[in-house]
């Protein structure tokens, strides 16, 4: 299968290269902007044809001088920093360049699998549904929420919902997001805070409706994400649409803590800082996917319960000294 792997090297495109490997797939081009970042490594022991920087690759479809008709493309190259405040880079990298590739795969009859995200919900005020009648209703409350909504109305109104598969991710932790600096997974940052201070800092409640550390979210592994990826990307594969990918079922930070510590064997000692101000107005205190449109169109998805997805982390990758899959 003739594959292009679009933000290769980050840490949902290389898992992801990783499963297609191991499915036998090594006919992959893989598309990033690897700079001086540390995400190379997430590379290593993969098998692909070859690597190709985003600009180039863009500028290869554009002119016509890319000749292989790829079977599927999996796009998932993206700034996907919430904090991000250029919005005119946002838009450049996240809608124009999607809507770009997008295009080319329908030119060439190819699957085009791409990554939104449970950004574009905003603070849930109009719920967690991936029924598209209601996109428009959608709030995102940062730049990066926005581009990705942007892009979703895009494919709605374009028609093109049952020709191209997204996918909103939820909260993904696992392998090979070491390089992500301040987006790493909760996961991620407790599991170091207890080695290094034997205790893990979550924000105070900024809301009556949550006590400290019970503010909840949708906690997914990311080699769930991979084997949904894989079953959409299918060249048979008539599954299309727009699609939530959490697990359905939020869980407080604390009981991640908890996983964590429960993974290390250790007590759990969980320590509650003030919230910085600027977070405060754009803190998703609750998400939670509604998954059934997903599971219909599959007909099973594979979902790793929050304690065992922590656990096989833990001791698989990060204790392991092995935060790549």
């Amino acid at each position: 299968m003739r594959t292009i792997v679009t933000g290769g090297a980050g840490f949902i495109g290389s898992a992801l290269i990783s499963g297609l490997n191991a499915a036998g797939i090594t006919d992959i081009t893989v598309v990033d902007n690897l700079g001086a970042s540390e995400k190379w490594r997430n590379l290593i022991g993969k098998r692909f044809k070859r690597y190709l920087h985003k600009d180039a690759f863009l500028s290869a479809i554009t002119s016509g001088d890319w000749k292989e008709k790829p079977d599927v493309i999996f796009h998932m190259g993206a700034c996907s920093a919430t904090t991000e405040m250029n919005a005119d880079y946002l838009f450049s990298n996240n809608v124009h360049y999607s809507q770009t590739l997008c295009e080319y795969a329908l030119k060439c009859n190819s699957r085009f699998i791409y990554a939104s995200s449970a950004a574009t919900y905003g603070l849930g005020e109009n719920g967690y549904s991936d029924n598209m009648r209601g996109i428009d209703a959608l709030r995102p409350i940062n730049r990066y929420g926005f581009s990705k909504q942007v892009f979703d109305q895009w494919i709605v109104d374009q028609k093109l919902e049952t020709k191209v598969a997204g996918l909103k991710f939820f909260n993904v932790f696992g392998p090979n997001e070491y390089h992500k600096g301040s987006m790493v997974s909760m996961a991620y940052r407790a599991y170091h805070q207890i080695k290094s201070t034997g205790s893990v800092k979550l924000f105070k409640s900024t809301t009556q409706r949550f006590a400290d550390g019970e503010q909840r979210r949708d906690f997914i592994y990311v080699l769930d994400c991979v084997a949904a990826l894989i079953a959409l990307g299918q060249p048979s594969s008539r599954v299309n649409g727009i699609f939530n990918l959490g697990t359905g079922t939020s869980r407080s930070w604390n009981e991640l803590a908890k996983a964590v510590f429960a993974a290390m064997k250790l007590p759990a000692q969980i320590e509650y800082v003030e919230m910085p101000p600027h977070l405060v107005s754009g803190y998703q205190n609750f998400t939670e996917a509604e998954m059934g449109k997903l599971k219909n169109a599959l007909g099973t998805v594979q979902l790793t319960p929050l304690e065992a997805a922590v656990d096989d982390y833990v001791t698989r990758f990060l204790d392991a000294n092995s935060a790549t899959i």
